[in-house]
């Protein structure tokens, strides 16, 4: 045997969702996971931690009437809710590596990423509902070899249930 891994996720640690009465949604929570891998070959301990921290805001807006063909009814109307959320989360990634044979640990490599998701979505039937969805991520690296890096995605999904 010349490695052995371990890993351990906590997914969330924490968390606290609230709807309130008024249809205003609250999310906090918090996440960490680890991963240790030892390598015999050659002593070394590699160490990759993580903590993320999520803050979210969500707001239903109800019955959203929309005229169109794909109702299931006769009138051709669809009514529906429209559920808006925003999170914002912060991730700290740290990779330490570790020589056993001598009594040094270094850094090496690691990123700050910060996100931000909205997403909108409305059913149309009991089967069909179309999700809006916005990403934003940027990542700062936390040694001086790696350059930050951002990342957009955005769309539209037409998701459709085929089961009850």
């Amino acid at each position: 045997m010349s490695n052995v891994n371990l890993v351990e996720r906590f997914n969330p640690l924490i968390r606290m969702d609230f709807e309130l009465k008024n249809s205003l949604k609250i999310l906090t929570e918090i996440k960490k996971d680890r991963a240790l891998s030892m390598s015999f070959d050659n002593n070394l301990l590699t160490e990759v931690k993580g903590i993320e921290y999520v803050v979210g805001m969500g707001y239903r807006i109800k019955d959203v009437v929309i005229s169109s063909k794909l109702a299931d009814n006769p009138t051709g109307i669809i009514k529906s809710d429209i559920i808006i959320k925003a999170d914002f989360s912060y991730r700290n990634n740290k990779t330490i590596v570790r020589y056993l044979d001598y009594d040094n640990n270094q850094l090496a490599g690691g990123q700050d990423i910060w996100t931000l998701k909205l997403t909108a979505d409305y059913a149309f039937s009991k089967n069909l509902s179309a999700i809006f969805y916005y990403n934003h991520d940027f990542s700062q690296a936390v040694i001086s070899t790696s350059f930050p890096l951002t990342n957009i995605r955005s769309g539209f999904t037409l998701r459709y249930n085929f089961g009850n």
